[in-house]
């Protein structure tokens, strides 16, 4: 049914696949009124995704993020009643999936879902059309299951409607969107004009045809995913509903198989990417069955149809069965893999939902409406911010090669510091050449490329020998190099240079930047010119919403520099709360940043410069502009690692300059490069410092992460009420540091974590604070000064006790671990006379 279309509306929201429906429900629950549909399509099914869906959820992940969003997810699908609980079976094929297999039960067992490696005389009990000779055995998830996404979103939008919330325009198409000094005016449909300040785009695949409208990129692009249904089965003839059998994921085949009341699914993400333009999607009358089922290209499939034939060859290979159904299905894929959620920032009141699944969609309509009311999500969803992407990250070739790079890893094995090699590189600091000449292993971090280790340095590994830790299993020694160690222990006997250039760097300036800044920040802000200010920025509840450092240039101007993966969310956050007569300009392009650490620093330093940096002319905590080899410098004495340094701040088309200065100057000095692998673990780590994104999110408090200051500055700022409180009692979980008291796994090898891992008590049960939330590994790393495996994880407060004994599980084996620190109190250098000397 159409209702008659509205000439206001206090948002439209366009697009009726899961995430729309489920986003209208919580807005409507959440107050709002006079909310708008619209959809080009029929009800209940509009041919999108949503219509073609395989509708399975499996609840593990690795992203705490992901797994939460799908959490919620699923308790929404079992309250409505469309949720079908049939198990879920990943099965293994080679020796590697076993080991990968083991990884993810302990990563479930961190989030606290039951998982359980199991033998292939297990999966085929469970399973019995399954060929156990072809497998190793099986990942087995019991609470794995099917919902009915049309019908889930059907019951949401009649709810809305009922509520007398909603009108639902079917059969509506939007042609243009009006935006005005930067702000969403009104939706033009086939119906006409609808005046409103919110639009909200949740139209999947063609999202991006529909932000353009508004001037804005949606980082996106629709991608095949193959699928087809196998029938009659005559094992599923007289089975009751809709699945009796677990799903099977065949994840070395990049397949998938599950029951579909008589028929068998099969799915595939095995066969060659195929990326189809959104401008080129076919319209409703075009579309044989809907615009996102496309003709099926038999030749990409048959060699997958050939992999599930020999997993199933009784069920799938009866002459009595046959495709009933195949098609080339579209779906959603973003740079990240993460959807987009939140207010884009190119202008007011322009809301993404978009690049869901069906296992996230009502837990990201509960995040957006959330986040349009103005509260604090309940899950945190800031690594899904709309506003995430750097403009060269949402241009049609970054986000199509990204996409082609990751359809095929969908269930590959995919170690946490894999890096993506298609377009690349992209940004590159004002050294990127004396660092390749240097032999720098580069990581990527918004497009920049950062040396993680230099192969330079290998001849310290003789140096260091007997303390470098070095990794023996393959698994932990990817992606890393015992000479990351080494350049830390060269970095704390004399000195190193780090490439800091990925550092976006934000100035608020103007009449009203004092004003800003304070609101911003649980700092305080009105210090004298010339200081360096570390601080936190809250949310509303008192949760973490960013971690960063201002300088004071001028009394109406504060630079601040933040990490280049939070820099466009945290650029948005300081606009959407300026007072009208301060001003953010991002200067990220137009300065690099190089760091200098170690205790020869000064002496490197003083032979560059004429300017006085000694400690009583440049205290710690302080910023002044110095000249450097003919280039002037802001000069800032902090330190992320635990040592003396600066921050040396320069234009950008100086910082090769500087950095032959400094390269010079430091080599009689022991001066060496050092990687990102020192500056953001190594370093880190030893000092026992939080980073954002793991141990500083928003699910957790200042007091929690042992940040509390002396004092709570007068001046209002974001999240000071709750802070206040929240100082007022005991905390419930404390942020500690643990050291590993011994790596030697089951197989003699030792074995180092990587992060993630579930903290348990002795007895082996999971660690759970008073508000829900487990112990895991949130940071994991080398901690060679002090000559052990590092590990930071907030604890349940009676379990954060120094010299208590815990476990820590790693590839589903338990390791002894002992609680070191139960404060911020560092174990290198606790009284930080090496960062003040």
């Amino acid at each position: 049914m159409t209702d008659t279309q509205p000439r206001t509306a206090s948002a439209v929201i366009i697009g009726a696949g899961i995430v729309g429906n489920s986003l209208v429900h919580h807005l409507a629950l959440l107050g709002w009124r006079d909310l708008v549909l619209v959809d080009k399509g029929p009800m209940p099914n509009p041919g999108g995704s949503t219509g073609h869906a395989s509708n399975f959820i499996f609840p593990i992940e690795y992203s705490k993020m992901m797994f939460e969003l799908t959490t919620d997810s699923t308790a929404q699908y079992k309250e409505l009643g469309v949720f079908t609980q049939s198990g879920g079976i990943e099965v293994a094929r080679t020796p590697e999936r076993m080991i990968e297999l083991r990884r993810r039960c302990s990563q479930a067992k961190a989030w606290g879902i039951p998982a359980e490696v199991i033998t292939p005389a297990e999966v085929n009990k469970l399973v019995p059309y399954l060929d156990e000779t072809v497998i190793l055995g099986g990942g087995y998830f019991p609470t794995v299951g099917v919902v009915d996404s049309l019908r889930a979103g059907t019951l949401m939008r009649e709810a809305a409607q009922q509520s007398g919330a909603l009108t639902v325009l079917a059969g509506t198409e939007v042609l243009g969107i009006t935006v005005s000094d930067g702000r969403v005016r009104g939706v033009t449909t086939s119906a006409g004009e609808i005046e409103t300040d919110n639009v909200v785009i949740c139209c999947g695949v063609w999202s991006p045809r529909i932000a353009r409208m508004a001037g804005a990129r949606l980082a996106l692009t629709p991608v095949v995913h193959q699928m087809i249904s196998v029938g009659p089965i005559a094992l599923f003839a007289d089975t009751p509903g809709e699945i009796s059998y677990p799903i099977v994921r065949d994840v070395d085949t990049n397949m998938y198989e599950r029951q579909h009341g008589g028929d068998m699914e099969v799915g595939s993400y095995a066969h060659r990417p195929i990326v189809v333009p959104p401008d080129e999607i076919p319209s409703i009358e075009e579309s044989v069955l809907s615009p996102t089922e496309l003709p099926f290209t038999q030749d990409d499939f048959d060699p997958q149809l050939a992999e599930a034939l020999e997993l199933m060859p009784e069920l799938l290979g009866d002459e009595r069965a046959g495709i009933r159904y195949a098609i080339n299905g579209l779906i959603s894929m973003t740079p990240d893999g993460h959807p987009l959620l939140g207010e884009m920032p190119e202008a007011k009141g322009l809301w993404a939902a978009a690049a869901s699944w069906i296992k996230e969609g009502p837990g990201c309509g509960r995040a957006v409406a959330e986040l349009m009311s103005g509260l604090v999500t309940t899950v945190d969803v800031h690594e899904a911010d709309a506003a995430r992407f750097y403009p060269h990250q949402q241009t049609v070739a970054h986000v199509r090669g990204r996409a082609r790079e990751g359809f095929n890893k969908m269930y590959g094995i995919v170690h946490p510091n894999e890096q993506w090699e298609s377009g690349r590189p992209v940004r590159v600091s004002p050294v990127y050449d004396r660092e390749r000449e240097l032999g720098a292993v580069f990581y990527e971090t918004a497009g920049w490329e950062r040396p993680f280790w230099y192969a330079a340095n290998e001849h310290l590994l003789a140096r260091y020998a007997g303390r470098l830790m070095d990794r023996p299993a393959e698994w932990e020694s990817r992606w890393w190099s015992p000479i990351i160690n080494a350049e830390h222990l060269a970095m704390r006997d004399a000195c190193a240079l780090v490439d800091l250039s990925a550092f976006a760097v934000l100035e608020i300036s103007g009449p009203g930047a004092l004003t800003a800044v304070q609101t911003l920040s649980v700092a305080q802000l009105n210090v004298a010119v010339g200081r360096v200010v570390y601080t936190s920025w809250l949310d509303d509840n008192g949760g973490f919403r960013a971690d960063l450092t201002v300088m004071r240039l001028a009394p109406d101007r504060f630079r601040v520099v933040t990490g280049g993966a939070t820099g466009r969310s945290d650029a948005k956050w300081i606009r959407d709360h300026l007072p009208p007569d301060a001003f953010l300009a991002d200067l990220t392009s137009a300065w690099t940043t190089i760091g200098l650490w170690g205790p020869r620093a000064r002496d490197v330093l003083a032979a560059v410069t004429e300017d006085d940096v000694s400690h009583q002319g440049f205290a710690f905590g302080t910023c002044r502009e110095i000249e450097i080899g003919g280039a002037v410098v802001l000069a800032s004495r902090i330190s992320y690692v635990g040592e003396l340094g600066w921050e040396l701040h320069a234009p950008i088309e100086q910082g090769a300059r500087l950095w032959d200065t400094l390269w010079a100057a430091g080599q009689p000095l022991g001066l060496i490069p050092a990687g990102i692998g020192v500056y953001g673990t190594t370093g880190r780590l030893e000092k026992g410092y939080r980073a954002f994104g793991a141990e500083l999110t928003p699910d957790y408090t200042v007091v929690e992460a042992g940040m509390t200051r002396p004092k709570v500055k007068e001046q209002p700022f974001i999240g000071k009420e709750a802070y206040l409180r929240q100082r007022a009692e005991p905390p419930v979980a404390v942020m500690c540091t643990l050291t590993v008291d011994s790596h030697e796994g089951a197989s003699g090898m030792p074995r180092y974590m990587l992060g993630g891992e579930p903290i348990l008590s002795l007895a082996g049960e999971r660690l759970v604070d008073a508000k829900g939330r487990p112990s895991y590994v949130t940071s994991a790393g080398s901690g060679p000064s002090v000559g052990k495996h590092l590990l930071m994880a907030y604890l349940p407060a009676a379990e954060a006790v120094e010299g208590h004994a815990l476990l820590v599980e790693y590839m589903g084996e338990q390791y002894p671990v002992t609680v070191a620190r139960a404060s911020a109190t560092p174990l290198f250098d606790p009284a930080n006379d090496r960062i003040r000397s």
